[in-house]
């Protein structure tokens, strides 16, 4: 497994893979590493015979009173678990200085979808997304992937990114990973680590506000007032959690349903804190049709 750690290196490695005739799939991460990130190596495996993973903790993704400093980081960790299932040919890893020449904030060309963005986790973390897309192409242009696997769990990410594919005309596939989950049902996440032993606890109330709320819509309910308490007071049956926000958006705009039409592809989501960490959760479903 090839440890690679500058953009240079990178583009010439992947050129030199695409010239072999390799189908290069790409898994980009931001390290601590857990079964979420190794079910989409796994799934590239099965879409691609050459697989990158990218570590890299990306600051302009971070508001100034977030936890970049905080986020779980272990290279070599991540590497030897990498090493452990297999089946990964190249870890990209590169330092700041490499990815953002004289600093992050010099970065003076950015990706942003504004009205995609304004949506769910944008409303309260102003410049995020516009971090995300800008990263992920700074990642495609240094690892040239025909196919790249996303999780699920950020599903708006997932949207977002989708988009700017398509937008911008990028020869890229790109595939979504499903939620894997702890036997709580929290979904595996980095940011557990952060959590103490009774915010781990408590946090499954995510998974069980979100699948609720999905399992009812599919079962033919159509308040979004009864849906909308439902997993607010879900949440809130825990005591160490604060609700930053739950809703019920469309699956293809991510505008926020006023109405469920029957046939229609929505998103049931939440954000919430527990101490200084946020964690994210979503549920998808399809309303019945009539």
């Amino acid at each position: 497994m090839e440890i690679i750690k500058t953009v240079t290196e990178m583009q010439a490695y992947a050129d030199q893979k695409r010239a072999e005739g390799r189908i290069l799939g790409l898994v980009p991460t931001m390290g601590g590493l857990h079964e979420g990130h190794l079910s989409l190596v796994k799934l590239a495996k099965e879409e691609a015979d050459h697989v990158t993973v990218t570590i890299f903790v990306n600051p302009t993704q971070f508001g100034p009173n977030e936890d970049y400093e905080t986020y779980p980081r272990g290279l070599e960790r991540d590497c030897r678990l990498l090493e452990t299932i297999g089946g990964v040919s190249a870890v990209f890893a590169p330092d700041e200085a490499s990815f953002y020449p004289g600093g992050a904030d010099q970065q003076r060309v950015w990706v942003v979808c504004p009205e995609m963005s304004k949506y769910l986790c944008g409303k309260d973390r102003p410049g995020h997304f516009r971090g995300v897309l800008t990263v992920v192409l700074k990642l495609f242009a240094a690892c040239k992937p025909h196919v790249s696997v996303f999780g699920l769990k950020d599903i708006q990410q997932y949207i977002l990114l989708k988009r700017m594919i398509h937008d911008l005309s990028l020869n890229i596939r790109i595939v979504g990973g499903s939620i894997v989950r702890e036997p709580s049902g929290l979904a595996f996440s980095s940011r557990n680590e952060n959590l103490s032993s009774n915010e781990r606890s408590q946090a499954q109330v995510l998974s069980k506000a979100v699948i609720a709320a999905a399992d009812m819509i599919e079962l033919g309910e159509k308040s979004l007032e009864r849906l909308t308490a439902l997993m607010m007071n879900t949440i809130q049956s825990a005591s160490l959690a604060k609700l930053q926000y739950a809703e019920i958006v469309d699956a293809n705009t991510l505008h926020p349903v006023e109405k469920l039409i029957p046939g229609a592809r929505v998103i049931a989501a939440v954000a919430v804190y527990f101490g200084d960490v946020r964690l994210i959760d979503n549920a998808i479903a399809d309303v019945p049709v009539e």
